[in-house]
């Protein structure tokens, strides 16, 4: 990297990371815990809410898909305001969008009854989802700013534990949401949970406003891009460092495969458990995305995040590989639990890596275009492995050429079909890491990691 490339992340002057940078990480970090929480209740609670009253499964596959497409298009954006703001003022930007929405929400929730807000073929019902759809889309601009962040407050031999308590902070979101969301639904109904979800915006910006975040304006260059959609300057900033765009691309193509348990967890784990036993497994092996975060928290990545990040991958693909070889419970429950907690190791692995090895005034843009394309990859697959599964592979596996085929791999059971596609697709995960391992990129990128400044210097 150039000396302008590898430009210093800007503090204060007088100020050095140490205990008061890292006491301000750590209050951002509980804030966007409690943002994160939130966010995620409503947004799972409405997805429950909005079943139980259409009954409609295209709503909701329509709901998440949603989603999904508005955070991978979205994203890019997201990060080039990062890097273009006071990462404070983007927080609290994202958090007064959302509050907004969820208001307005709420004001139609009152402004409707009932019985033409269930109408999901009329417009008012998907104008309230959208409401709530926009304003979970923009909170999720926090954290690509929290990721920045890290950079900013925590000294550079921290980082790795530092995002570890990011992914402990992310799991525990999942976990919390996943159980309470749905009980807020059954117990106190749409309304309230709209409250509550109204009640803690607004006391996470409240607390935002109170958080010393020690930083300086960023400097606007005249290489910058001046369109939301600097895809260039994020290109430009990835291609500087080789071996990254080899990164993104395995990172990719991971979801991909990914989006292949995405879509068929779910059905594989209700051939096992009634559906409330299904969401009390859910929220315990939930659990794993807390151990792992906090396992990286604990004892950080080692020297070699990239080789951390690859081995990581690797457990995760032979856990897909085996995990359903047999239809017992236990063996589903205890991979679902591993799985989960690897997830947050990798994630770790790649923030860190990302932090040292590219600019921090062109963080925001770099991460938010990975969280596009990362994104875009696991609906995309889970799309196409339905059909796939549907009609060709499920049907194959119940007759006798595919028993006698494959019987003595996956044994026999209501769903060998689905656990033939989890084989396969852990299969091809494990070889891409292991070509990933022995790659030229691989090599290029962890001598970029060792080469890039451990520390950097105050302005």
């Amino acid at each position: 990297m150039d000396a302008e490339g590898q430009s210093q992340v800007q503090l204060p002057a007088g100020v050095d990371r140490g205990p008061v940078t890292m006491r301000a990480f750590r209050l951002v970090l509980l804030n966007t815990l409690i943002a994160n929480v939130t966010t995620s209740f409503l947004w799972f609670a409405l997805t429950f809410w909005a079943y139980l009253e259409t009954r409609s499964v295209l709503a909701t596959s329509i709901i998440g898909g949603s989603f999904m497409l508005l955070t991978a298009v979205f994203g890019t954006v997201f990060g080039s305001l990062v890097d273009r703001r006071l990462k404070k003022h983007v927080m609290l930007a994202s958090n007064l969008v959302t509050l907004v929405t969820f208001v307005a929400a709420g004001a139609l929730f009152l402004a409707f009854p009932t019985e033409r807000l269930i109408d999901w073929n009329a417009p008012v019902f998907w104008v309230f989802v959208v409401v709530i759809l926009v304003g979970a889309v923009v909170e999720s601009m926090r954290n690509i700013a929290l990721s920045t962040t890290v950079t900013l407050l925590v000294p550079a031999d921290e980082r790795d534990k530092a995002n570890g308590l990011v992914g402990t902070v992310q799991g525990l979101a999942f976990m919390v949401t996943s159980v309470f969301s749905g009980l807020s639904i059954g117990v106190l109904g749409m309304g309230w949970t709209l409250v509550i979800a109204v009640g803690l915006t607004g006391l996470a910006m409240v607390h935002l406003v109170t958080i010393p975040v020690p930083e300086i304006a960023p400097i606007r260059r005249s290489s910058d891009s001046r369109g939301h959609f600097d895809v260039r300057n994020a290109l430009e900033a990835i291609r500087a460092v080789p071996g990254l765009m080899a990164l993104v691309l395995f990172a990719t193509f991971n979801n991909l495969v990914g989006g292949v348990f995405m879509a068929l967890m779910d059905p594989y784990g209700l051939t096992l458990f009634s559906v409330e036993s299904w969401g009390i497994v859910l929220g315990v092996t939930s659990v794993g995305f807390i151990i792992g975060g906090a396992f990286v928290a604990k004892f950080g990545l080692g020297s070699a995040p990239l080789r951390s990040l690859m081995l990581a991958n690797l457990v995760a693909a032979v856990v897909g590989m085996v995990f359903t070889i047999r239809e017992v419970w236990w063996l589903y429950t205890g991979g679902i639990l591993l799985y989960m907690t690897i997830i947050p190791i990798a994630e770790a692995a790649e923030q860190t890596i990302l932090q040292r090895v590219v600019p921090y005034r062109t963080q925001g843009r770099v991460f938010g275009f990975a969280q596009s394309v990362e994104a875009a990859a696991s609906p995309v697959s889970a799309f196409l492995i339905g059909p796939i599964a549907q009609f060709w592979l499920i049907p194959y596996m119940a007759t006798d050429a595919g028993r006698d085929r494959f019987g003595w791999l996956i044994g026999a059971g209501e769903a060998r079909g689905i656990a033939l596609v989890f084989l396969l697709a852990g299969t091809i995960m494990v070889a891409t890491v292991l070509l990933a391992l022995g790659s030229r990129p691989y090599r290029q990128l962890a001598r970029a990691y060792e080469s890039a400044p451990a520390t950097e210097a105050a302005a």
